[in-house]
């Protein structure tokens, strides 16, 4: 499974997220402690937000920890609101088009988790796209197909309810095993959280107080020793988060 983090409040550079901490992101990729895997080395990449309504993003296939462009870039990027996440593929060949986050105009998205029957459905969510949608498509994930169906379903308008919309589109789980979506995305002004399983746990995100800085950040892990300061994202609740603090909306997104 992979790893994410997010923030959003005051400009400040991404490494106060993604490598200073004490349990960062760049940390929980040899060392992750609520994973199937410890090691999550098949690519990283972070999608962050400055004076453009798009964002920028930097994708590569190297472990996170083996790639000192990482750090330096981390060091002199300032950002107001980012995204990082570090991969341990399950669906999808080890490319930089397969690293998330994606982007589709303001929009960026990642993912931690799997659609195991993602092969039989595949097809019929490529056609479901609409045109423009389906020509921006580079990769071969599940996760990949997950943004661009939110986006077809609505996104920009009601996030909860093409949450709905794309959770039905994916269909009841079959025999391979369950279905798993823990999904960080943003519009360049709001984050927005959401977790769900067909069975069991889904993957772990937490939210954290007010940062010293008056930020405040999603992770799968909380990034200090104070877990106190870190909640549980609800699961099958949409989350939205600002410097104001999170809220759900739309009450239940999934049964």
């Amino acid at each position: 499974m992979c790893r994410i983090a997010a923030y959003t409040g005051p400009e400040i550079p991404l490494e106060n997220i993604i490598v200073r901490p004490a349990h960062s992101l760049l940390a929980q990729s040899q060392h992750a402690n609520e994973a199937k895997l410890t090691v999550n080395g098949d690519g990283f990449g972070i999608s962050w937000y400055g004076a453009d309504t798009a964002p920028g993003l930097y994708r590569d296939v190297l472990p996170a920890w083996a790639d000192e462009n990482l750090t330096n870039l981390c060091r002199m990027v300032h950002s107001r609101l980012f995204i990082a996440h570090i991969r341990a593929s399950t669906v999808g060949e080890t490319s930089r088009a397969n690293c998330h986050p994606f982007k589709f105009g303001k929009w960026s998205f990642c993912h931690n988790g799997q659609i195991p029957h993602f092969k039989a459905i595949r097809r019929r969510m490529l056609a479901a796209l609409p045109d423009h949608l389906f020509e921006a498509l580079q990769g071969t994930t599940d996760s990949e197909m997950i943004f661009f169906t939110l986006l077809a379903n609505g996104l920009e308008v009601d996030p909860a309810a093409a949450m709905r919309t794309t959770l039905a589109q994916i269909g009841p789980a079959g025999d391979d095993g369950p279905i798993k979506i823990t999904c960080v995305f943003s519009d360049g002004e709001t984050l927005f959280a959401f977790r769900h399983a067909t069975v069991g746990n889904a993957p772990s995100l937490y939210a954290s107080g007010v940062l010293d800085n008056g930020g405040r950040s999603l992770a799968s892990e909380p990034l200090c020793g104070t877990a106190a300061r870190w909640s549980a994202i609800p699961t099958d609740t949409m989350c939205a988060m600002t410097v104001a603090g999170v809220e759900t909306l739309d009450g239940l997104v999934a049964a």
